[in-house]
C-alpha cells in the first residue's frame, strides 16, 4: 500500500529535508499511500467508541490501537509500516538505525470527534516493556477527506529549545515523520470539522536501540500553559503519579489497551 517506489527514488532529498527542517527535523510526504487503496481503506473506518486514555488533556480524542482488526487493507498497510523496506528507508532519512514497533504499543487509529483537541506535549522517552527501546520518531499518517485550513487541527511543532514553531496542515495521504525527543512539543488545538467528519489519523511510533540510557526515562510530559489552575496541576504531577500507577497496577500503554 505505501508507496516504496516515491521513497527510494526520492530518498536523497528526503533524507535532506528530514535532516534540516525546522524547528526540528520532520517530513511532510503527500500521497504516500496507493490513492485507491487508502480511500477504500478510509471508507472502513466506523466512528470510535474508545476515549483516549489522555482523555484530560486529548478532548473528544477516541482510539483503536489494533486497527488492522478493521479489515485486509489496514493490515496491509500495518504490515508495510513495520516491513524492512519502511525501517530502511527511516533509517537511510535519520542516519541512524531505526525500526518501527511491530506491536505498535500506544498507537492506533486515532479519531477527534466534534471541537477535539489534544494539548501540547513531550511523549515518552523509553519504551515501557523494552527498556533499551530509545522513542526516535512519530509516523503520522492523515485520513482527513477533503481537509481545508478553516477545519484546523493542523500538527503544532515547537522547539523548546529555541521557542521555534509550525503548523503542519493535514489532508488526506499525507505522512508526517516527527523527530521526538526531549525539546520536540507537538499537538494540535480545537478543531472545526463539519458534523460526521472527523480529524483521522494512524499513529505508529518507530525506536533506536541504545545500549545504555541516555536520557531519564520519563512519561508523557503534557505543557498547558492557556489552562485552568487545576489542569495545570494535573499537568505538573502527572509524569511522577503515572509512575506510581505504573509500578502498582502496570502500564496500559504497555499492555496496548
Amino acid at each position: 500500500m505505501i508507496n516504496f517506489d516515491f521513497l527510494n527514488h526520492n530518498k536523497e532529498k528526503l533524507r535532506t529535508d528530514y535532516l534540516l527542517a525546522k524547528p526540528y527535523p520532520y517530513l511532510a510526504i503527500d500521497n504516500f499511500c496507493d490513492a485507491d487503496k487508502l480511500s477504500r481503506m478510509y471508507e472502513g473506518i466506523p466512528e470510535l467508541k474508545n476515549k483516549s486514555r489522555d482523555y484530560i488533556f486529548a478532548h473528544n480524542k477516541f482510539e483503536k490501537a489494533n486497527y488492522k482488526e478493521l479489515g485486509p487493507l489496514f493490515e496491509e498497510l500495518q504490515k508495510d509500516l513495520c516491513s524492512d523496506a519502511m525501517n530502511d528507508f527511516l533509517s537511510y532519512i535519520a542516519n541512524e538505525n531505526v525500526f518501527v514497533d511491530p506491536v505498535n504499543h500506544g498507537g492506533g487509529l486515532h479519531q477527534g470527534q466534534k471541537n477535539s483537541f489534544l494539548d501540547m506535549h513531550l511523549d515518552f522517552n523509553y519504551h515501557p516493556l523494552h527498556k533499551n527501546w530509545y522513542r526516535n520518531m512519530n509516523l503520522l499518517l492523515y485520513l482527513n477527506k477533503n481537509w481545508k485550513p478553516e477545519y484546523r487541527g493542523h500538527l503544532k511543532l515547537v522547539d523548546l529549545r529555541s521557542g521555534e514553531e509550525k503548523e503542519l496542515e493535514v489532508p488526506f495521504n499525507r505522512m508526517i515523520i516527527q523527530q521526538t525527543r526531549a525539546y520536540t512539543l507537538h499537538g494540535y488545538g480545537m478543531t472545526n470539522f463539519p458534523e460526521h467528519k472527523y480529524r483521522t489519523s494512524i499513529a505508529t511510533y518507530a525506536y533506536t536501540v541504545h545500549q545504555h540510557h541516555v536520557e531519564k526515562p520519563r512519561t508523557t510530559d503534557w505543557i498547558v500553559k492557556d489552562a485552568a489552575p487545576a489542569k495545570k496541576f494535573i499537568a505538573a504531577i502527572y509524569g511522577p503519579a503515572v509512575k506510581i500507577k505504573n509500578s502498582l497496577f502496570g502500564s496500559n500503554t504497555a499492555k496496548n489497551q
